[in-house]
């Protein structure tokens, strides 16, 4: 089949009203590990949430039972989640620790048994303030450097919400961290929920939400370290969340986003179509637009993309009047190819 297949894996309900911000890993059995939000609290992002999980064992076409990764014993919850595979096989687990609007941390588990259990907390990013890192951010360098992507802010609301993005970095497979000393900034809110890729020149892209209408990009030559002035991309885009990864089988750019244009009475805009694009060039442009999703009644966001085989197995949420389900979608990618 070259069509994509889509199911809600958790819908939203009166006990969950909201599932959202997850990530999937492949384990070495072959299953296929998602971990997400499960807010409980009700569907705000302070709301009291915890990380869920379920596994696949047919590639992510359907997918067993629930059950609870990581309690909410924070003093508002946890939530967004990332999976990453570390340089000696462990696996890590990545979320965030949200304890009031000044008061956010990532922080990281690793499992030595693929998910069977996991180990102690490690925090990711100390010292004060709110550190926003979104959900599948996490990539490890072909260094070996592990980067952190987030976006601090004094406060989360009010006269200091002004977001600045960097990197936390590890160089010793997640165990210790330190804070990069590059930092982007752009203007109204700030530079918002970074996300990462490794350019096959060894610099790494860092691709930004913002309210200027655009998804903004900004280079470092130097491992995350530092951070170019950023600029346009000459993607459009409302307030919302990019992801970008690359299709191990080709070598390309995978860019998953809502290519819309910004509504100037609405904070956030639409968040429909839900849209992929692919990059020959290392992302200076973009090409075979294919609209994933496209129901103007729906919202479409923070999306998490990992490869299996000639499939990209995308997990995001799906809001409509009811709440936030989280959706997982397989994307042939051959379909991608029909676009252009």
């Amino acid at each position: 089949m070259i069509d994509p297949e889509s199911v809600m894996v958790a819908a939203a309900t009166q006990k969950y009203p909201r599932n959202s911000e997850g990530d999937i890993a492949q384990l070495r059995d072959g299953r296929l590990l998602l971990v997400w939000t499960r807010f409980y609290g009700g569907a705000a992002d302070h709301a009291a949430a915890e990380i869920a999980g379920m596994f696949s064992e047919d590639e992510g076409r359907s997918w067993g039972e629930s059950f609870l990764v990581v309690e909410n014993d924070a003093q508002q919850n946890v939530m967004s989640a990332s999976l990453l595979r570390a340089g000696n096989g462990d696996l890590l687990l990545f979320y965030l620790r949200k304890n009031s609007d000044s008061d956010l941390k990532a922080v990281v588990r690793r499992s030595q048994d693929e998910a069977q259990s996991w180990g102690e907390e490690t925090i990711v990013t100390p010292g004060p303030g709110y550190h926003v890192m979104n959900n599948a951010r996490v990539v490890r360098l072909s260094t070996g450097r592990l980067l952190a992507p987030v976006a601090w802010t004094e406060e989360a609301h009010g006269e200091k919400a002004h977001y600045l993005s960097l990197c936390f970095i590890s160089d010793d497979d997640g165990r210790t961290w330190r804070k990069g000393p590059g930092i982007v900034d752009l203007p109204k809110r700030g530079a918002m929920e970074p996300g990462l890729v490794e350019l096959k020149d060894g610099r790494v892209l860092m691709i930004i939400r913002t309210q200027l209408g655009t998804i903004h990009r900004a280079y470092s030559h130097d491992g995350g370290e530092n951070w170019t002035e950023p600029e346009p991309s000459g993607l459009r885009s409302p307030e919302a969340p990019a992801t970008i990864a690359r299709i191990p089988s080709t070598g390309e750019l995978l860019l998953c986003w809502n290519n819309s244009l910004p509504d100037p009475d609405d904070h956030w805009g639409p968040r429909t179509p839900l849209t992929l694009a692919v990059s020959r060039d290392e992302g200076r442009t973009w090409e075979g637009f294919r609209d994933l999703e496209t129901n103007k009644d729906h919202g479409y966001a923070y999306t998490s993309i990992t490869f299996v085989g000639q499939v990209a197995v995308l997990s995001y949420w799906d809001q409509d009047e009811a709440g936030v389900g989280l959706r997982v979608t397989r994307v042939p990618l051959e379909w991608l190819k029909t676009g252009r």
